[in-house]
């Protein structure tokens, strides 16, 4: 039995990172609604676990896939624009979510996130650092 090659490997890798970044963005997005509507499970311990989980397995499916590819983010600067709006959403996304102290700053935090987001899936579409805006 041989390895598997890029050929392989890289659809269903693909496949699993887009799912998981459906399922990072739309846990995200629920969890930043209960926090508008007043409630305590978006900050419970189990729903904080699960988005951990979603985003470990995000990130090692996107590390994954770069060194697979050899990608390089300081070469591919479509990368490395999609790598430093992840810290932009990171950041936006904790003030959306617990660190605004009130509801108009978590509701424009939330939409800032979700921005960020269409920026860096349009990024990943195009590449092309500018995503949309190069369309």
């Amino acid at each position: 039995m041989q390895p598997p090659t890029i050929a392989t490997l890289y659809p269903a890798l693909l496949h699993a990172h887009i799912a998981l970044v459906v399922l990072s963005v739309s846990l995200f997005a629920l969890r930043w609604v209960g926090v508008l509507t007043g409630g305590a499970w978006p900050m419970q311990r189990r729903t904080r676990v699960v988005s951990m989980v979603f985003d470990t397995a995000l990130l090692c499916a996107g590390a994954t896939l770069w060194w697979l590819l050899q990608l390089n983010p300081l070469q591919q600067h479509w990368l490395g624009a999609k790598l430093a709006l992840l810290v932009v959403y990171i950041v936006l996304g904790t003030f959306a979510l617990k660190r605004a102290r009130r509801w108009v700053g978590k509701l424009l935090f939330g939409l800032l996130a979700l921005a960020v987001v269409a920026q860096m899936v349009a990024i990943a579409h195009t590449r092309n650092p500018m995503g949309w805006l190069s369309l």
